[in-house]
């Protein structure tokens, strides 16, 4: 497979040079080829979507909404060979890769259906005769810029709730998800949108990142990926008055009291920690356990540690598969030497060899202080730390120590101390005897601190972000 652009309602082949895609599985596997955009087809990418913008926003919500049940359709029926893709493109073990197709369409026939809801509210009027309200309005055109780890939902989690909202939208995907992103274009085609309501471009992210923030009349821009990269699209777009969204990166806490069920936080944790090789921002990355469970938890946990399937991520019985790039995998085997070297290695599982694919063994980790970067950075691949604490007040104060502010979970049977983490974890998303990683798809998604612009993807706090919201006021009588 190749990619091409999708500008206009028109197909194109990119020319500003072409890259292969390595199965990250099986390295020696040639997926597709990338041709790469330029800064020119960006502009025009922009320019469709802001002419056909005086269409698709004039439309009803409800024709709006047809659209994306047409697209959740065409979604679904295609499902296996999207999820196929997708696993051999950047190696998400194919039994998750369904997983996330299935939340995509569910994504879709959630935005589809506010096409005939409430879009304002009445607001009642101190004088006589006069009707009140405020009312959504779209945006315009708005620019997306989504990650390779989930290269169906986070993009559908930003397409869906921006179409319903009236925007057009110009689409950059990671270059490690093009190659999906592509495939999704084509089923969208046959959704009956107007040519050029969504617009794909694929390409180097500092080469079309940078027209879109300095060259192109977009109004708004959502992008999904890492810290450096969010702030300093934060500060291009405020410097513009550009209204934007970051969703950034995580160093997500599991807290584990002593009055937890073992098994349960056990089986939660691993689950967090080496799902998709680690490749969450929402992953569990650190373990805090309380002193008087600690010995038994950690011995139940390397134990099932142990078990771990690494395979190929097409293999139905793959627990992880590989990173999903050489440039991934290099920077996860260096945090995993200096787990090797600074810490205690408690267990890691057998991998295949390396030179098949990008596989790093998952590792469990103890031993290191709390200023070492394996606790205080995101490693977005499998490796989880080991903490110790002496009770609740201590657990909660080593799961705030931390710029990020994503996710985070405790495990007790103690509601005192559920509601008290509940109140105290500085957090956008906090769960009780649930592992770290995931939220539901009608659920508001984001953190705090340096995780997040501190505005909300899925749900209805999506279509916050995506519109623009009017008060009108009208006299009569």
């Amino acid at each position: 497979m190749e990619t091409r652009n999708w500008i206009g309602g028109e197909w194109s082949t990119p020319g500003s040079g072409e890259t292969q895609v390595r199965n990250p599985s099986a390295i020696g596997e040639t997926v597709g080829t990338l041709r790469l955009s330029s800064g020119k087809e960006v502009l025009q990418a922009v320019e469709a979507a802001r002419r056909v913008g005086r269409i698709w926003s004039k439309m009803t919500g409800a024709a709006r909404g047809e659209c994306l049940y047409r697209m959740a359709l065409l979604l679904e029926r295609s499902a296996e060979s999207v999820a196929q893709l997708a696993s051999s493109e950047m190696g998400k073990p194919i039994v998750e890769m369904r997983g996330e197709v299935a939340r995509g369409v569910q994504l879709l026939r959630y935005y589809a259906a506010e096409g005939v809801r409430s879009d304002g509210d009445v607001i009642p009027s101190a004088q006589s005769n006069v009707l009140q309200y405020a009312k959504r309005f779209p945006l315009g055109v708005v620019a997306l810029i989504t990650p390779w780890n989930f290269p169906v939902a986070i993009p559908i989690w930003k397409l869906a709730p921006a179409l319903i909202c009236g925007n057009t939208v110009v689409w950059k995907p990671a270059e490690f998800a093009s190659l999906t992103a592509a495939k999704l274009a084509e089923l969208f085609a046959d959704a009956g949108l107007p040519p050029g309501t969504i617009n794909l471009v694929i390409g180097k992210g500092r080469l079309l990142g940078k027209a879109l923030l300095e060259e192109c009349g977009i109004d708004a821009l959502s992008f999904t990926g890492s810290t450096a990269t969010g702030l300093a699209i934060g500060a291009a777009c405020a410097a513009r008055n550009i209204k934007f969204q970051t969703e950034m990166g995580g160093k997500n806490a599991a807290v584990v009291l002593k009055d937890a069920r073992v098994s349960t936080a056990v089986q939660a944790v691993l689950s967090g920690a080496y799902r998709s090789a680690g490749q969450k921002c929402t992953a569990t990355s650190r373990i805090i356990v309380e002193n008087a469970i600690y010995d038994e938890f950690v011995q139940e946990l390397a134990a099932e540690t142990l078990k771990l399937q690494v395979r190929h991520a097409l293999d139905e019985k793959a627990y992880l598969g590989p990173v999903a790039s050489e440039e991934q995998y290099r920077s996860v085997h260096a945090y995993a030497e200096s787990a090797r070297t600074d810490g205690k290695i408690i267990a890691t599982a057998a991998a295949p060899d390396s030179g098949e694919g990008y596989y790093i063994a998952p590792l469990l980790v103890e031993g290191v202080g709390a200023e070492h970067a394996l606790v205080r950075e995101e490693i977005f691949g499998p490796i989880a730390v080991v903490q110790r604490a002496a009770d609740i007040d201590e657990a909660i104060d080593l799961a705030n120590r931390s710029v990020f502010g994503l996710s985070a979970s405790v495990f007790t049977a103690n509601l005192t101390n559920a509601f008290r983490f509940l109140e105290e974890m500085e957090a956008g998303m906090v769960r009780v005897n649930q592992e770290t990683a995931g939220v539901e798809y009608q659920a508001p998604f984001g953190g705090m601190k340096g995780s997040s612009s501190h505005t909300r993807e899925q749900g209805q706090s999506a279509l916050d972000f995506y519109s623009a919201l009017k008060t009108c006021s009208i006299q009569y009588g």
